[in-house]
Order: C-alpha cells, then sequence, then structure tokens
C-alpha cells in the first residue's frame, strides 16, 4: 500500500530505502482514488522511531493510505524538538474537524501513573470519544489499550510486580478471526509494561470478544463486538532491537528490570536478538486495514457515523 506521507519526514527515506512504497502528496494529488485516512495518535517519546516502525506496517497492502500523524496539544514533549512537531503533526484540536476511516493510538511512558494523572488525560479523553463516532475503526496499543478500556469500558489495570518485558507466545480464542485470519496456531507478541489486565474484568463486559492470550502475559488482543475498537497489548511493530535499547535504557537509570525474555539468544546480553515477529505484525495491521477498515468504511468518508 503507498503511504502518502510529507516528502521531508525523516521516516520517508528509510522506508524507501527498505523498498516500501512511499508516495509523496504531489504524487498522491494525481490518482483518481480515495486514500484510506489513517490518522496516528503518537503518544510515544520517541516519535520518529514510531512514525517508522507504524508506517512500515501500514505500507504493506495494495492499496493508498493518507497519514496525519497527531500530537497532544497539553503536553510539552522531552525528546522531540517543537518544530518538528510543528511541522510534521497536526494538533489534536485539529482531528475533530475531520473523519478518519483508521485511527491507532499508541504506547505511552506513562503506565504506572494513573490515567487521570497524566497530564494529557482529558484531552486523549475527548480523541477517544470523539473516534467513537467520526473514525470507523480504531487501534489501541499497549498503554493506548488500557486507556481505551479503562474510558470506555471501566476496565481497570494492575500493576505487576516486575516489568513485563520480552517476546511471549500467544493463542487465538475464537476461531473464524478475520483479524487473526493466515495466524500460526501460536505466535509471538513482544510486550514492554508495569501493567496487565485481568481476563475476568474483560469478559464482563458484553461488547467485548478476547481474540488472543498468552499463558505468560495474559491476555493480548480484545475487540469490540462491532469490531469499531481493537485493543492490543503488545508492540508488534517493535524494530529488531526496540527491546535491547530499553532494557539498556533502564538499566543506566538504575532501575531493577528483567532481562527481556525469550529475546537475547541464551539470554546473553552480548548476543544479537533477532526478530520472530515480523511477519506475525505485517499480517496483523494488513488483516486490521484491509477487513475492518477498508472492506467496512463508507465509501463517503462523511458517512462515517
Amino acid at each position: 500500500m503507498p503511504i502518502k506521507i510529507q516528502s521531508e519526514l525523516p521516516a520517508c527515506s528509510i522506508l524507501e530505502k527498505e523498498n516500501i512504497f512511499v508516495m509523496t502528496e504531489k504524487r498522491a494529488s494525481t490518482q483518481d482514488i480515495r486514500p484510506l485516512k489513517i490518522a496516528i495518535v503518537n503518544l510515544m517519546p520517541t516519535k520518529e522511531v514510531t512514525e517508522t516502525q507504524l508506517l512500515r506496517l501500514l505500507g504493506n497492502t495494495p492499496l493508498q493510505i493518507e497519514i496525519s500523524l497527531v500530537r497532544m496539544e497539553n503536553h510539552q514533549s522531552k525528546n522531540t524538538d517543537d518544530s518538528y512537531l510543528d511541522k510534521f503533526y497536526i494538533p489534536s484540536s485539529e482531528v475533530f474537524k475531520h473523519k478518519f476511516d483508521g485511527m491507532i493510538i499508541t504506547g505511552a511512558p506513562v503506565e504506572q501513573l494513573p490515567f487521570e494523572d497524566v497530564d494529557y488525560w482529558e484531552e486523549l479523553c475527548q480523541i477517544m470519544d470523539y473516534a467513537r463516532k467520526n473514525v470507523f475503526s480504531t487501534l489501541y496499543v499497549c498503554w493506548g489499550s488500557f486507556a481505551g478500556l479503562y474510558h470506555h469500558y471501566g476496565i481497570p489495570k494492575y500493576p505487576l510486580e516486575r516489568k513485563l518485558s520480552g517476546i511471549f507466545m500467544n493463542e487465538r480464542s475464537v476461531e473464524g478471526e478475520p483479524l487473526l485470519r493466515g495466524f500460526d496456531d501460536t505466535f509471538p507478541i513482544p510486550q514492554s509494561r508495569h501493567t496487565t489486565l485481568k481476563k475476568e474484568d474483560v469478559l464482563k463486559v458484553f461488547d467485548l470478544t478476547i481474540l488472543a492470550e498468552s499463558a505468560e502475559a495474559g491476555v493480548t488482543i480484545i475487540k469490540s463486538k462491532d469490531n469499531r475498537e481493537i485493543f492490543m497489548t503488545g508492540h508488534l511493530e517493535y524494530d529488531t532491537l526496540t527491546l535491547a535499547e530499553e532494557y539498556y535504557r533502564d538499566i543506566g537509570k538504575g532501575m531493577k528490570v528483567p532481562l527481556p525474555k525469550n529475546y537475547f539468544p541464551t539470554n546473553n546480553v552480548n548476543r544479537m536478538p533477532s526478530s520472530y515477529w515480523r511477519a506475525t505484525a505485517h499480517l496483523f495491521y494488513s488483516n486490521w486495514l484491509n477487513y475492518y477498515v477498508y472492506q467496512a468504511t463508507p465509501f463517503a468518508i462523511d458517512e462515517i457515523k
């Protein structure tokens, strides 16, 4: 899928080198088709890295996507210059002027805070409420999934005694689910979090269906029964070295965190890890775009409701 992004966005040159079809605004304007409009509410501190990871996955199907990167107005980024955000991102207030075929709300390094103590919580709640009627399908990732489940369904998060970090195998909880079409019987999902969900809390909500679980990581993929909301507690978008970089960062801060599980060969940090979740990641995002966005969203985007 050619992804329509600004030609000066750093991710553009990275993806082109990987032979991922990137289309600039000028070329896109000559095509007489309606692209899927996808908003990415990027709450991660390393904006450029997360952009590239998600765009790489969104660019793997045969249709055109128009990307809008969204920033929180009531939050001062410590890791990304304001000039970068002003150039490549739209403020959250701009979201309310548009409708989108799909939206991704990312994780954020605030999971140990109560939701209400996050400085942009009210702003994010407004986006999540708006998305219910103005976005056809919203994908919530990691902390974003905890935030969405709490805000929409009152499902709490629970602190873990130790950080859950590593690659954990999962099994589907239902058969015939389009989002998991083509998946192996067991499939890996990277996890990096300090909190978890309780299965019994999810089962109490009639409007939710558990799609996948892990013996070690618990409930990992949930969807609303109308397919308009997808919640994934992990990070399928992570690059090969992302967990290693997080581990070294935490250790450098003096934090007592466990070695990422099922990640470093023979648990030796001096050995290079390898990705074995990349195929699952591409399939997951392709299935989401195909079955729950492209095939279901109205052709006239203003008809989304």
